[in-house]
């Protein structure tokens, strides 16, 4: 456990520990308040037309009206 002073202060060398595979509990006051470890990687690949079917997109998706320019650009 290290302290968030010394997190700040070292903060390179941290990473590093994560990237090894380490975790490392970060407190402040003494009280464990975050934890900085590794990232599991992600086992699913994407694949274009994954989706097809599973998403529908309305028929008026790239309508513009008068309320819609209102909206965004205030004019």
């Amino acid at each position: 456990m290290v302290n968030v002073y010394e997190a700040k202060s070292s903060f390179s060398k941290l990473l590093a520990r994560a990237e090894s595979g380490e975790s490392v509990v970060i407190a402040r006051n003494g009280r464990p308040v975050a934890q900085l470890g590794p990232v599991q990687p992600q086992d699913r690949v994407v694949v274009f037309g994954d989706l097809k079917g599973r998403v529908d997109i309305s028929e008026d998706f790239d309508d513009w009206s008068d309320a819609d320019e209102r909206d965004w650009y205030g004019s």
